[in-house]
């Protein structure tokens, strides 16, 4: 596919597998799933639930802009939470990130998520 290019900024964790940040087909953006790593120590934050989810909308907006585009232009969220007992905290968090129209969203309750941490998320962006 010719249209398609890697996104890979420095201001989001650097991909810890064999994937990339990002990956741009057309005008839509692919974000890997960000957890809450500081992307200068490549650490877990520290704090509560909603400061460890505070840092992955971060990382993924700093993606975003890397590629163009604004947390706005995401079409598609997904986010997996090892305790969906959070879920009305990631609701008040994402309402300091995003205005409406608010994207399409689901919420995971999942087993484990690397490294321990309690949430993760990936979106497809849409940019024009």
């Amino acid at each position: 596919m010719s249209n398609k290019s890697i996104i890979q900024t420095d201001s989001a964790p650097e991909a810890i597998g064999t994937y990339s940040q990002a990956v741009k087909a057309g005008d839509t953006v692919y974000l890997s799933g960000q957890i809450p790593l500081d992307p200068e120590t490549m650490e877990v934050v520290s704090g509560d639930f909603a400061d460890k989810t505070r840092r992955v909308f971060d990382n993924l907006r700093a993606i975003c802009e890397a590629a163009g585009g604004e947390l706005k232009d995401i079409v598609k969220l997904n986010i997996y939470m090892t305790d969906l007992a959070n879920f009305a905290t990631v609701n008040e968090v994402m309402a300091t990130y995003f205005q409406e129209p608010y994207p399409a969203r689901a919420a995971i309750g999942v087993a484990a998520l690397p490294k321990g941490v309690p949430v993760e998320m990936d979106a497809v962006m849409v940019i024009s």
